[in-house]
């Protein structure tokens, strides 16, 4: 039996109120008041599709490193890199090791499903396990209803034979150039075609044939299909396929519109976590992606769910929400406006790229040290152990810290560095285990970090070299909704 092993979700913290977008731009496009209805999830500044790809397979872990999985894929239109492998730094920040296969899937909207396809048929053939990740942070141009239907979020699997919580049955992938939108090379924003013709001519023509073959291949009787995932921003789509097909209309999944967005090829993914999340044993889902095709994969669910250890998921994620109606800041945080940064944003520095690559299990993975005679951790890792009772010389053994439990011992509110977002927020971070680390505080605002508060590292955009186009990537403490 192969299928889904376990899964896991990231949805950043802020919800922009799609009522400020309204405020700012009706005025020049009223048709947009249609839209001021509920929240779309948006990155922080430090923020993007590859720290939320990173955030989401550490929920699907929880906080595990199994050695058997051999191959990463990452699926999305949004990469931080177009000429470097962003699996390979997700591969590192994850720690895990060099025999690994990695994989960049793009071009579509469906290269989530496309990943998850190939993820199983690996999976299959070879019968060793993978994990799939899809993510998608899209920049929209202001005033337009992408900016209000666009949401940022990430989504994450384990397939293999072993724990199999949701058995695949089977799919079916159809290749057709039907151009509904696109983004051609050295453009910011996708360019959309008109929503009638997207609508008559390529949802309700190709998705029909896909879903039928898909049917006939696994042998599944529309009827008895529980739950069917499929996004799509044009209204009452869904419903019609679903009574074309023979498909229960309660079987229709939410598709999340209204508190989180659309979060682009991850979007079909982020929905099959949130669907399994309610799923019962026995039950059957129907997964569609859509994008220069059509993709449609049916899982069965197990009796192995039951026992799944707790993830955050997408349910756990749209809780650890804070309400933001600064439009401002989110066009600045998108590079959306052109802005006086002050001369404190001026300083070059450009990376040591040697030194990133000699350093990388330190910077990217966030590894340590432990000392073999005493047991005493350490960050970073050194030729001599901390401890003033030991001082060993090359007693240190590789010790990740990413997953062990923090919280602040003190920390400061900065006015004068440049942030993104000021004050810049730091302070000595202590871990359980032992250890201390000054580091970068993210995720709040002025007011809210205090002496002892619980945090947890998160994988974050460190700076951005706009020079050379290179994004600097470390971990930041951020506060431990798990220990609230």
């Amino acid at each position: 039996m192969i299928g889904i092993t376990a899964y896991g979700a990231y949805v950043p913290r802020l919800r922009l109120q799609r009522q400020a977008i309204v405020d700012a731009n009706a005025w020049f496009n009223p048709a947009i008041k249609g839209l001021a209805k509920g929240e779309r999830a948006i990155c922080n500044w430090d923020e993007d599709s590859l720290t939320m790809a990173v955030e989401a397979a550490r929920d699907c872990l929880a906080g595990e490193r199994p050695e058997e999985i051999s191959a990463l894929y990452f699926a999305s239109t949004t990469l931080p890199f177009d000429d470097r492998q962003n699996a390979g730094i997700m591969a590192t920040a994850l720690n895990f090791g060099e025999d690994i296969t990695v994989m960049d899937i793009v071009g579509s909207q469906r290269a989530g499903t496309s990943g998850l396809v190939q993820a199983m048929d690996v999976a299959g053939g070879k019968g060793s396990p993978g994990l799939i990740t899809a993510s998608d942070k899209r920049r929209t141009k202001a005033a337009g209803p992408q900016e209000l239907q666009f949401g940022d979020a990430a989504a994450a699997f384990t397939v293999g034979s072993d724990g199999v919580i949701a058995e695949y049955l089977g799919g079916y992938q159809l290749a057709i150039d039907f151009v509904d939108h696109y983004r051609g090379g050295n453009e910011d924003f996708d360019y959309n075609w008109e929503e009638r013709w997207i609508r008559d001519e390529g949802y309700f023509k190709i998705v029909p044939r896909a879903i039928a073959a898909a049917l006939e291949k696994t042998g599944v009787d529309a009827a008895t299909i529980d739950h069917f995932v499929m996004p799509c921003l044009i209204r009452r789509v869904p419903e019609r396929l679903t009574k074309e097909a023979g498909i229960k209309a309660e079987a229709i999944r939410d598709q999340l519109h209204g508190n989180l967005g659309e979060a682009g090829s991850a979007h079909p993914l982020v929905m099959l976590v949130d669907a399994l999340q309610d799923a019962e044993p026995g039950q059957i889902i129907m997964v569609v992606g859509w994008g220069n095709g059509c993709d449609v994969l049916l899982f069965r669910v197990t009796d192995a769910l039951k026992d799944l250890s707790p993830r955050n998921g997408v349910k756990g994620s749209l809780a650890r929400r804070k309400e933001d109606t600064n439009y401002n800041r989110y066009l600045s945080f998108n590079n959306l406006v052109l802005q006086d940064r002050g001369i404190r944003a001026e300083v070059d520095s450009p990376t040591a790229i040697s030194a990133l690559y000699r350093n990388k299990d330190m910077i990217l993975g966030f590894v340590g040290g432990k000392c073999r005679t005493c047991g005493t951790v350490q960050y970073p890792a050194s030729r001599v152990c901390v401890s003033p009772n030991c001082g060993e010389f090359n007693s240190q053994e590789p010790h990740p810290f990413a997953e062990i439990p923090a919280s602040i011992q003190s920390w400061t509110a900065d006015n004068l560095t440049y942030s993104p977002d000021p004050p810049t927020h730091f302070g000595m971070v202590v871990f359980e285990e032992g250890g201390r680390l000054m580091a970068d505080i993210t995720d709040v605002s002025p007011g809210e970090v205090e002496v002892g508060m619980p945090v947890r590292m998160s994988f974050r955009v460190k700076a951005v070299d706009d020079k050379r186009g290179f994004k600097k990537y470390f971990w930041k403490a951020v506060p431990d909704q798990r220990a609230a």
